[in-house]
């Protein structure tokens, strides 16, 4: 996914080299952050990148990221110009035995969902940081229904006055999408089905989720 042409041969992302594991239905890999929710946002800096574990709101049409930042962030500060920013956004992950292929001359491996998002970090006006806030809160929380949803309103004034100064609004224009849904689609349906079955009981994150995607692969 190209929103930005001219940003194309110099920002996108590297994934996998393996092309069979990347995603070219870009409303599955939306879909995905939109409910994930939270990723590592990084810019370039001197002499490492800094790095930020953030919430992530992507637009419907992933055009778009509002994000938010401690003032005292190195990537909020460091945001006196709009710059060049990467958020990428992790799934489930597992480790993968070579016994549970059932086939012979097999390797270890780790399987994985993750995309990121290229495009051009800007900090806010300051007076758009209550807009930001309840746009978030208000996605967040409606995932959470029948729960009555939570809102700054509920926050006696000076106080939601006092945190929103602590913290600034940001957005990131998304130039490109790119994604790796490694699942084990290069190997056989019975050794993929096999070790999909013995991963619930291993080593990673989100194990029933990415079993229940090695068994039935989307498509990509």
């Amino acid at each position: 996914m190209h929103l930005g042409p001219d940003h194309a041969q110099d920002t996108s992302p590297h994934m996998h080299p393996n092309p069979s594991f990347h995603s070219t239905d870009h409303a599955k890999d939306i879909a995905f952050v939109r409910d994930r929710a939270f990723g590592t946002l990084v810019i370039n800096a001197d002499p490492v990148p800094h790095v930020a574990h953030v919430p992530v709101l992507l637009s419907e049409d992933g055009a778009e990221v509002l994000i938010h930042l401690v003032r005292s962030n190195p990537i909020a500060r460091a945001l006196t110009t709009p710059c060049p920013a990467r958020i990428a956004v992790m799934g489930p992950d597992g480790y993968i035995s070579p016994d549970w292929y059932g086939v012979a001359d097999q390797v270890p491996t780790w399987n994985y969902v993750a995309v990121q998002l290229t495009g051009t970090l800007e900090r806010l006006p300051q007076d758009e940081m209550r807009h930001v806030l309840d746009t978030q809160s208000a996605f967040y929380e409606t995932r959470l229904a029948p729960k009555t949803p939570w809102s700054p309103d509920k926050m006696t004034p000076e106080v939601l006055d006092r945190m929103m100064r602590m913290i600034v609004p940001c957005r990131m224009q998304v130039h490109d999408i790119a994604a790796t849904w490694k699942l084990g689609q290069n190997k056989d349906e019975a050794a993929r089905l096999g070790a999909a079955d013995a991963l619930t009981t291993g080593i990673g994150t989100g194990l029933q989720a990415l079993s229940a995607l090695m068994t039935d692969p989307p498509r990509l």
